[in-house]
């Protein structure tokens, strides 16, 4: 189920899900940190995820990244 994801956002859940920092999302997408650190908690409000954990279950269940 797709939970109105942007692009960048879908972007951003990929790299979260693999593991990747704040800093290191901000480098990877030529973005500040700030800028990372509001998309990351728009994705956590949107997808109502309580934890990074939750968010690389639905990154796996959607095929956002490989298990």
């Amino acid at each position: 189920s797709d939970l109105g994801f942007s692009v960048r956002e879908r972007e951003i859940v990929q790299l979260l899900a693999e593991g990747k920092t704040n800093k290191e999302v901000a480098t990877a997408l030529g973005i500040s940190v700030k800028t990372a650190e509001t998309h990351r908690s728009n994705i956590m409000r949107k997808g109502a995820f309580n934890s990074l954990a939750e968010l690389v279950r639905y990154a796996i269940r959607n095929r956002i990244i490989e298990p």
